[in-house]
């Protein structure tokens, strides 16, 4: 080993390497509104994917730098690394995302290392950021006080936060505005002299839209506040709505939606504003909601240790019909799933380990338009073997024995995703009134044709595959047969040559690997007649193939349909 080991340089070119990351994705990330302004639909969705895939390509690049400038010898020497970590510290001291920088030191770490010399020696298992900062600057915020003129108030806002594209007709917009507000809010609040309104000052995009998020307060309560705003090309910015309710605005925040585009100089600050609004939503969430994704992970591991270190919880197999791809298992108090492989799937399954698994990266790439689950993805989890239930590991061990591995008091998870906890569909209908499941069953509708209109399939479209959430959305969460829908060859089955056809076990017709007979749905679907019926009412159009293939050719003409985030409530007014 060489007389002086560089863990100051090592620590350097690290940081050096996380400059980089942030600058690109800084880049990304604002060039939001102009994708926004110019309606630049289809490069919104390629700048999405292309965050994401950052991140990854970075650390991969970093510790290629890595190798190449230390002999192995030194660079992998693990009893060194506390050296490096000390280093590090001190760097990020002064920095505004140095939560951030965390995260990216404990990439470059695993990215060199086996996991199995993961500890909170050589890294940041534990974070060494103060929850509470001295010195933090409050986060960027601007205030209105109407003091009895909302319209006023409002106006301003929007001279504030206008874009290079006018407005397509403000006074319309700012009554709609006023009318909401006072239909939302108990009749003192818009009367009240304190009352105020605080709106975060870089604006949020996402897919189609802009958005301003902020509160509204009063002397002793607040709510939420967020105002959609949409550009309708050729006739220019509508502000779309005004939304005040929290279960709503979490849902824009939802584990289920793509990430925000959003220029944040203090990500702990703003994600703190989030929570404040917010209070139901873990941090990991918010971190996430903003592309900052994995941080997230690392504020959600971080959650997982503190709770089973805390509680007596244990894992058990998740409830619900098991499946035939992934098994699936849970902590009861822990609203999460940890989903792992099998070593074997079921015959009538016609997929592989590899394809799986990239079918669920695919989710994490493309438009989830609050209709897919969002994954994490984890390698070599290793857990106290007493906190899980015998007959769930025996169960695990029996499915999947090249991922699931006792050592010890310790088990070990080589690979797993993990998805928020949702009531399966199947489930829900199960114990639900009349009118519940009718609700239900709209939305299991919707989510369908939402997911379509994003270019998404599901393939096995089965209840069991889909969840209800807990503010009711339904949403998918099976992944292992997804695909585009443009890939998809949507049929008429063709009418029986002979009587005898109709009758017989095997089809009269030939069946390529990606045809769908929508027709085949109802029966496919639905054992129940009740439920067959009241959803061909609700959504028939989904068993005919002319609807498939006119959502196909509207997305190979390269538009993208709206998927709203919110409930509209937009009014023409006078």
């Amino acid at each position: 080993m060489p007389q002086q080991w560089p863990a100051s340089a090592i620590a350097t070119r690290i940081l050096d390497g996380f400059d980089d990351y942030r600058e690109q994705f800084r880049q990304i990330t604002n060039g939001g509104r102009e994708r926004f302004e110019q309606a630049q639909w289809q490069e919104i969705q390629r700048a999405a994917a292309a965050r994401i895939a950052l991140y990854e390509e970075c650390v991969s690049e970093v510790s290629e730098r890595l190798r190449q400038a230390y002999p192995a010898e030194v660079l992998l020497d693990v009893a060194q690394w506390p050296l490096v970590k000390s280093a590090y510290i001190v760097l990020i001291d002064v920095r505004c995302d140095d939560e951030l920088a965390e995260t990216w030191f404990n990439s470059i770490f695993c990215g060199l290392f086996s996991h199995d010399q993961i500890n909170d020696g050589c890294m940041f298992i534990h974070t060494t950021r103060p929850a509470l900062r001295a010195n933090a600057p409050a986060p960027l915020t601007r205030i209105y006080r109407p003091q009895g003129n909302i319209e006023q108030a409002l106006r301003q806002i929007f001279e504030d936060y206008r874009f290079e594209v006018a407005y397509e007709n403000v006074e319309r917009d700012l009554a709609r505005l006023i009318r909401q507000m006072r239909e939302n809010l108990p009749d003192w609040v818009c009367k009240d002299p304190q009352l105020s309104i605080e709106l975060f000052s870089s604006r949020l995009y996402r897919n189609k839209g802009a958005y301003l998020v902020g509160r509204i307060n009063t002397r002793d309560e607040q709510w939420p506040l967020v105002i959609p705003l949409l550009h309708r090309e050729g006739q220019g910015i509508q502000i779309d709505t005004l939304i005040t309710d929290e279960a709503e605005v979490s849902i824009i925040f939802s584990f289920t939606r793509s990430y925000f585009m959003v220029r944040v100089g203090y990500p702990a600050e703003f994600v703190g504003f989030l929570k404040r609004i917010l209070p139901g939503k873990h941090v990991a969430e918010l971190y996430t909601s903003i592309g900052f994704y994995k941080h997230g992970k690392s504020e959600f591991y971080r959650a997982l240790i503190n709770h089973l270190a805390t509680t007596d919880d244990k894992f058990i197999m998740a409830p619900g019909v098991r499946g035939m791809v992934m098994s699936v298992f849970t902590l009861t108090g822990f609203n999460t799933v940890f989903k792992i492989i099998k070593d074997r799937f079921a015959p009538s399954k016609n997929v592989d380990r590899a394809t799986v698994i990239e079918k669920y990266r695919l989710v994490k790439r493309v438009d989830r338009v609050g209709r897919m689950a969002d994954t994490q993805e984890f390698a070599d989890f290793r857990f106290p073997k007493a906190k899980f239930e015998a007959d769930c590991l025996a169960e695990l061990l029996e499915v999947a024995p090249s991922t699931v591995e006792v050592d010890g008091d310790t088990v070990l998870i080589r690979h797993c995703w993990t998805e928020r906890r949702m009531t399966p569909l199947n489930m829900y209908v199960e114990n639900a009134s009349e009118a519940q499941v009718r609700e239900a069953l709209d939305d299991y509708g919707l989510a369908i044709k939402q997911l379509a209109a994003a270019n998404i399939f599901p393939g096995d479209m089965l209840l069991k595959n889909f969840g209800v959430t807990r503010h009711g959305r339904v949403v998918f969460y099976d992944y292992d047969e997804i695909c585009f829908l443009t890939e998809v060859n949507f049929r008429h089955i063709p009418p029986p040559r002979y009587p005898e056809d109709e009758m017989a076990c095997e089809p009269w017709y030939s069946v390529a690997p990606l045809d769908v007979f929508p027709e085949e749905f109802p029966p496919f679907l639905f054992a129940d007649i009740k439920q067959r019926r009241m959803f061909s009412q609700l959504h028939g159009e989904l068993y005919d193939a002319d609807y498939w293939k006119s959502l196909q050719e509207t997305i190979r003409a390269g538009k993208v349909i709206d998927v709203f985030p919110y409930r509209r409530k937009v009014e023409q007014v006078e």
